[in-house]
């Protein structure tokens, strides 16, 4: 583990993300990172807009000034597929996933080879939600998405000031002999593939390290509901996740399903004549809700008057992660 790599692989799956992709594809030819020691595979999953083309020019245009530049297909289309093609055929010391939906400053794969370097068999860093457009409501759903109260606890959503081990990250690098005892990822898990693999990580004996040095960004869904469609799939995962792999979950990401199940409980027995719960939920919850909105809005930029819907979409955010989840469980993987 001791020895230093210098070979890198950076893999990007993608589906019909025309939109996106080229800017992420400007970020990759701004590194700082020597391109000769730089290989790029781009996989698409059978793409219905612009994807494939624009990931064949930039194989054309660039080919010569990279180790090596792969545009592979991914029949399957499903996430964990296409993670699995780009594992079956990359051919460098380290393996870098990001999402097509990234923005990466320049020094990021430098930043992740030198934590590799220093003796790390797993890393990443925060990673920060960003919009495409300032515009007020954008701006709302953005700080409904960075609140722990919307979105969770996971370590690369809130950066901290010191290295450390955690249990999962987003835009991780993977020495390659990490891979070669883990192996591929599960395609019978879409939202939850990354528990599931880290999960398999950690038990082969690696540590998951968190570099605060290490930055990336992420387009947050342009909508409401794309916002809601993202999280009732994320709960409709756990709820299947967990007859297929619980021990890589933890009961963080059970609490909007307990939340759903105590609304409905609740309501069954105010409409009994037991009131005294529910009113304990909702003053309870209420009062979370609000201190949270309070605190998002006092960290927010230059708030707007569409910030006063964040009690609403933090609810909603709740219970269509509640309801996948119930929906995961009912539907047994």
């Amino acid at each position: 583990m001791g020895e230093k790599v210098q070979t890198v692989t950076v893999g990007v799956i993608a589906y019909n993300e025309h939109r996106y992709l080229p800017d992420l594809i400007v970020d990759l030819l701004n590194q700082t990172y020597p391109k000769n020691l730089t290989e790029i595979i781009l996989v698409d999953g059978n793409s219905t807009d612009d994807t494939w083309s624009i990931m064949k020019s930039f194989q054309e245009e660039h080919l010569g000034e990279y180790r090596g530049i792969q545009v592979l297909g991914n029949p399957k289309r499903i996430q964990p597929a296409g993670w699995n093609v780009v594992i079956s055929n990359f051919t460098s010391d380290v393996l870098l996933r990001i999402d097509a939906h990234a923005r990466l400053p320049e020094d990021f794969i430098e930043k992740n080879m030198i934590c590799i370097n220093s003796g790390e068999a797993v890393c990443g860093g925060p990673r920060e939600n960003i919009i495409d457009e300032d515009t007020p409501w954008k701006k709302m759903l953005l700080t409904a998405e960075q609140s722990m109260f919307g979105s969770g606890f996971a370590s690369y959503r809130q950066e901290t000031g010191t290295k450390k081990e955690v249990k999962s990250l987003f835009h991780g690098a993977y020495r390659k002999d990490v891979l070669d005892s883990v192996g591929l990822f599960n395609e019978k898990l879409i939202r939850t593939e990354d528990n599931e693999f880290h999960y398999r990580i950690r038990k082969a004996g690696y540590r998951i390290c968190y570099d605060p040095s290490i930055h990336s960004y992420y387009q947050t869904r342009n909508s409401l509901k794309g916002m809601l469609k993202q999280k009732y799939s994320n709960g409709l995962w756990i709820g299947k996740t967990l007859f297929i792999c619980p021990g890589c979950l933890s009961l963080f990401h059970l609490v909007p399903f307990a939340f759903v199940i105590a609304i409905f409980i609740t309501t069954v027995l105010a409409l009994c004549g037991i009131t005294w719960l529910a009113k304990a939920l909702w003053i309870a919850y209420g009062a979370a809700n609000i201190a949270m909105t309070l605190m998002s809005v006092a960290d927010a930029k230059k708030p707007s008057p569409a910030f006063l819907a964040l009690p609403v979409v933090f609810f909603l955010l709740h219970v269509c992660y509640g309801v996948g989840t119930i929906v995961g469980i009912l539907r047994r993987g």
